[in-house]
């Protein structure tokens, strides 16, 4: 049973009030996380009125198939990058015909880093309609790098993307 006091939980509920107040849904496109994102979000009961669904594309070819990321922009620029985040994030957004949609794609080790891009470096993408009905979407990208095992990066790359979220749903003078 999860500790309902748990920062994550706390994280869940602010999102679910914060889409059910605007009426949006939400699609998440996870990569290195393997849908750790999803199941935080789903672990709060009610979450089915704002969450729509999850991708989990952890290969290239199903970046491809299932979020539409251009096959040229993982060869340009690798899967772990600023580039690809943002076309998965796209993707979510517009094939779950959402308003909003978090990407996470990222080395979460213990091998397959390199000296450009180490252990522990997590792209993220976020897109978020903006006034939820129209065609203009803002999209929010950035790169962090975390310390520690597999499961310490993974965790860490939830709790940012779900952290930046609320701060970029919040209104712009507020």
């Amino acid at each position: 049973m999860k500790n309902n006091n748990d920062p994550q939980h706390e994280l869940a509920k602010f999102i679910g009030i914060a889409l059910t107040h605007r009426g949006w849904k939400i699609a998440l496109a996870e990569s290195c996380t393997g849908g750790l994102v999803c199941a935080t979000l789903t672990d709060l009961a009610g979450s089915s009125d704002w969450f729509e669904r999850g991708y989990i594309t952890y290969s290239n070819q199903a970046k491809t198939e299932c979020l539409n990321v251009p096959s040229e922009v993982l060869k340009s620029f690798g899967a772990v990058s600023e580039e690809v985040a943002k076309a998965m994030a796209q993707g979510a957004q517009q094939n779950a015909k959402v308003q909003v949609a978090i990407s996470i794609t990222g080395i979460a080790g213990p091998s397959g880093g390199s000296p450009e891009k180490p252990v522990g470096t997590v792209c993220f993408g976020w897109a978020i309609k903006e006034d939820g009905t129209n065609d203009l979407v803002n999209i929010t990208t950035m790169t962090k790098h975390f310390k520690g095992d597999r499961q310490t990066v993974r965790e860490q790359a939830r709790d940012f993307a779900l952290s930046k979220f609320l701060e970029l749903l919040r209104p712009k003078n507020a």
